[in-house]
């Protein structure tokens, strides 16, 4: 598995495309044949995933036992307005209207890497997100998330 790595800014154009920036793109080897898959994110952004990421989740949730309402529930919120992408001959993206409501962005965009998937964020969201923990809250959340963790072979727990 590669790891996306990188922070990119970006700008909408009044259809809502965007270009996918050429040091992402490199990542992303397959996209322009494969495209991509974009959905809401869970804290007011969307997330875009590779086609087989995306195929990675749906494996997972299509063993959700969905006689179970929470499942039915989870799995409709979760799938509502994801859409494919694919890349034009200018390299853009369209990013649907309704996910661009969704997650309040108009014209400045923050693409941010995040393990497998890229996070698209409104510039000024994005900001006051990474505003809203301190230095100290930072190290402290390290501290609590990776502090038993060993890096070389997993969990000390």
């Amino acid at each position: 598995m590669n790891y996306l790595i990188g922070e990119y800014e970006c700008k909408l154009d009044t259809k809502g495309r965007m270009v996918v920036p050429a040091a992402l793109k490199r990542q992303l080897p397959d996209v322009e044949r494969e495209g991509l898959v974009v959905n809401r994110g869970f804290e007011k952004n969307l997330v875009i995933y590779t086609r087989a990421e995306w195929n990675k989740i749906l494996k997972q949730l299509s063993r959700l036992n969905q006689f179970q309402p929470k499942n039915r529930d989870f799995v409709r919120r979760f799938m509502s307005g994801s859409t494919e992408l694919m890349l034009d001959a200018a390299g853009r993206v369209l990013l649907p209207k309704s996910l661009l409501e969704y997650a309040e962005v108009t014209a400045d965009v923050v693409l941010a890497c995040n393990l497998e998937k890229i996070e698209v964020w409104s510039k000024a969201k994005y900001e006051e997100q990474l505003g809203a923990l301190s230095e100290e809250d930072f190290s402290d959340l390290a501290e609590q998330v990776m502090g038993g963790f060993d890096l070389e072979g997993g969990s000390d727990d």
